[in-house]
C-alpha cells in the first residue's frame, strides 16, 4: 500500500538552478522517479522533464533509474527531502548512438567511391608505382564491405534491439560521443584504407611495392580474420540480444547475464567486438584500424569494470564474481 509524502524541494547547486522550482510537492512512496520529473517539471515551466535531474539529498548523487519509487530510495525518506537540478538540453540516447555509427558508414561509402580524388601527397606513399587510376582492390573490398556492415549492424540493432534505462543525455555528448566513430572509425580509417597513394594502400596489383600485403587469399591469415570477424559480429549481436531481452520492453530492472560468453568474463560482448576487429587488422593489415580498436578497448576495459563493481553491488549474494571483465586472462 503506497503511503502519501511530502518532499521538500531545493536546487542542487547554482549551476543549475531551477528558477521556479516548487518549495515541496506531493507523492506517494510508489510514485516513480520520472513522475517526480514531470511533475517538478510542469510546476517550474520546463518543457522537457529529462532536463530535471532527481538528486539524493545526503549523498547528492543523481538517481538515475527513472523507475525506481520514491519509497525505496532510504535517504529520500528518511529526510523527506530531494534535490534537483537543471541538466541542460537533453537528446535521445537512441538518437546520439544512430548518429555516432551513421558517420562510419557515411565516409566509409564516400571514400571508397571517390578514391581517385582523395587527396593524400606523393611523397608520404610507400607505394610509388601506384597511380589514383588504380582499380579498387580485392582486399579493400572485403575491408570495405566488413566496416559497412559492422556498423550497418549497429544501427539496426540501436534501432530495433537495445533498450535503455534512461530517456536522455546531455545533448552535447553528442559532438564528444560522435567525434570517436566519426573522426577515428570514419575519417582517418577510411581516408588510410581507400586513398591510391596511402601510405598503408592495400595492393594486389603491385606486390613489389607493397611487399608486406597481395591479393586477399594469398595467405591463411586473411581466412583467420574473416573466420573472426564473421564469429565476432555474430557472437556479439547474441549478446545483445540477451542483454536487450533481460529487461521488459520500457522497464529498468535489473538481472544478472547470463549470455554467451558470460562465464568467461563480465562483458562477452566487448570481447566479441575485440575478435570481431582483430579479424579486420588481419585483412587490412592498417595501422589506423589499430589505433582506432586500441582506443576502444580503453573505454571498454572502464565500462566492464564499472559493470563489474556494479554486479557485485546489486547481487552480493548470487552474483560470481569475475577476475576478468573483457579479455579472459588480459583484462
Amino acid at each position: 500500500m503506497a503511503n502519501n509524502l511530502t518532499l521538500a524541494v531545493s536546487n542542487r547547486s547554482k549551476s543549475g538552478t531551477i528558477k521556479r522550482l516548487p518549495a515541496s510537492i506531493d507523492v506517494t512512496t510508489a510514485t516513480t522517479i520520472e513522475e517526480v520529473q514531470q511533475q517538478l517539471a510542469k510546476k517550474a515551466g520546463v518543457s522537457d522533464y529529462n532536463r530535471i535531474g532527481i538528486f539524493d539529498p545526503e549523498t547528492r548523487k543523481i538517481i538515475r533509474d527513472r523507475r525506481a519509487v520514491v519509497g525505496a530510495q532510504e535517504n529520500v525518506i528518511k529526510s523527506k527531502a530531494i534535490l534537483a537540478q537543471d541538466l541542460g538540453p537533453q537528446i535521445g540516447w537512441r538518437t546520439v548512438f544512430l548518429i555516432e555509427y551513421a558517420g562510419p558508414l557515411l565516409f566509409h561509402f564516400a571514400f571508397f567511391y571517390l578514391r581517385p580524388i582523395i587527396p593524400l601527397p606523393a611523397f608520404l606513399s610507400l607505394n610509388q608505382t601506384a597511380s589514383r587510376s588504380d582499380p579498387v582492390t580485392d582486399v579493400q573490398t572485403v575491408v570495405y564491405a566488413m566496416f559497412q556492415l559492422h556498423f550497418l549492424k549497429r544501427e539496426l540493432e540501436t534501432a530495433f534491439l537495445h533498450r535503455f534505462a534512461a530517456n536522455t543525455m546531455p545533448a552535447w555528448n553528442v559532438f564528444r560521443n560522435s567525434a570517436f566513430y566519426w573522426l577515428l572509425a570514419g575519417f582517418v580509417d577510411a581516408w588510410s584504407l581507400y586513398a591510391p597513394l596511402s601510405p598503408f594502400r592495400i595492393s594486389s596489383q603491385f606486390p613489389a611495392a607493397s611487399p608486406a600485403r597481395a591479393g586477399f587469399g594469398s595467405t591463411w591469415l586473411d581466412y583467420l580474420g574473416v573466420a573472426l570477424f564473421v564469429f565476432g559480429e555474430v557472437s556479439n549481436f547474441s549478446v545483445h540480444y540477451h542483454l536487450a531481452h533481460l529487461r521488459s520492453p520500457g522497464g529498468t530492472e535489473k538481472k544478472i547475464p547470463n549470455a554467451f560468453g558470460s562465464s568467461l568474463v563480465t562483458s562477452p560482448n566487448y570481447m566479441f567486438e575485440v575478435l570481431s576487429w582483430m579479424g579486420v587488422i588481419l585483412i587490412s593489415r592498417d595501422i589506423t584500424v589499430a589505433i582506432f580498436i586500441s582506443v576502444g578497448m580503453i573505454y571498454m576495459r572502464s565500462w566492464s569494470r564499472d559493470k563489474e563493481l556494479a554486479l557485485r553491488r546489486l547481487f552480493p549474494d548470487k552474483y560470481k564474481k569475475k577476475k576478468y571483465t573483457m579479455l579472459p586472462g588480459l583484462i
